[in-house]
């Protein structure tokens, strides 16, 4: 193999944020940006980043296990984007998905396992973000709606849904940019932790609060309920400022928009300024477009992924 490109979807949470990682489920939905990773034969041409020597070296090691006398090859690696990074969309998991993909793809020859590919990329989440969940990887690797629940790292609940975002939910769903977090993904959850430490009472309270609204949001979608999934939507973002997760700046942009719809951060949020991106549900998509586009806050049309983690070349 001397040239290989995989691609993997981004993620949003609809609806079980920090609360998944304390073994309550979650809710996710692949969508349609993705992270492309190329793997060719050669020496790299400049310094390696860290970030991939990491998956780089999860890879081998997974391989020198199944194989004695594994020997890796040299290559040359690339990435591209078409979502922020950083923002709450999975970045790091779409990366890890379709870097895992790509190497494994490049040093056997074949297409890998879904399920292998998941298994190193939640390796790689470990060394990226300290105590992920593995839903964002999981949303990533396989696509579509995903039922995840992490009661022990040896007990797993991955159901992918016979069912999909009804038309009448997507064509109303927004993602708008709030800004940049200044906090990672790893300090936001360790934000959480502490907060549990202190008030642990209060705190799963919340976390029982938010593990309802979870599963109300999935029968909402399956049967095709807007209403329902509008209060969800509401209600979890409510509880989600309660968690501690939301800035002032973008607990007010949701309020200023309250005309136009509902919205809730997806992801784990941020304090000091931006929190991300927020999935915002329309009342009229075209009328809030032009709006964003008046005040000029970034924003992305919602749109569902099924393939998950595909092969693009070869072909």
């Amino acid at each position: 193999m001397t040239e290989v490109t995989y691609a993997a979807p981004g993620k949003v949470i609809l609806a079980g944020e920090h609360a998944v990682v304390y073994g309550k489920p979650a809710l996710l939905s692949a969508i349609g940006s993705y992270c492309y990773v190329t793997v060719a034969s050669g020496s790299p041409d400049k310094p390696v980043p860290d970030y991939i020597e990491t998956v780089a070296g999860i890879v081998e090691s997974y391989l020198n296990a199944q194989e004695s006398g594994f020997r890796a090859k040299p290559f040359r690696i690339s990435v591209t984007l078409d979502f922020p990074m950083g923002r709450g969309l999975g970045s790091s998991a779409a990366f890890a998905v379709a870097a895992v993909a790509a190497l494994l793809h490049f040093h056997t020859g074949t297409e890998p396992a879904k399920e292998t590919i998941n298994t190193l990329a939640y390796q790689a989440e470990k060394k990226f973000h300290g105590k992920p969940s593995g839903a964002d990887n999981t949303a990533c690797c396989y696509g579509g709606l995903i039922y995840y629940r992490k009661e022990f790292e040896f007990l797993k609940t991955i159901s992918a849904l016979n069912a999909k975002l009804p038309r009448v939910f997507e064509e109303k769903l927004l993602l708008i940019d709030t800004g940049k977090p200044v906090e990672t993904t790893a300090e936001m959850v360790q934000n959480v932790a502490e907060a549990y430490n202190r008030n642990s009472a209060t705190t799963e309270t919340i976390m029982s609060a938010i593990e309802k609204l979870t599963k109300r949001t999935v029968v909402s979608v399956v049967t095709e309920n807007l209403n329902l999934f509008t209060r969800c939507l509401h209600d979890t973002q409510e509880e989600l400022q309660r968690l501690g997760i939301v800035s002032e700046k973008t607990a007010n942009l949701i309020s200023e928009f309250a005309e136009f719809g509902t919205g809730k951060v997806t992801g784990a949020g941020g304090l000091r300024e931006g929190s991300g991106y927020i999935l915002f549900l329309a009342k009229d998509r075209s009328a809030l477009e032009k709006e964003l586009t008046r005040r000029g806050i970034p924003f992305i049309p919602f749109t569902q992924d099924f393939h998950g983690v595909h092969c693009i070349k070869p072909v």
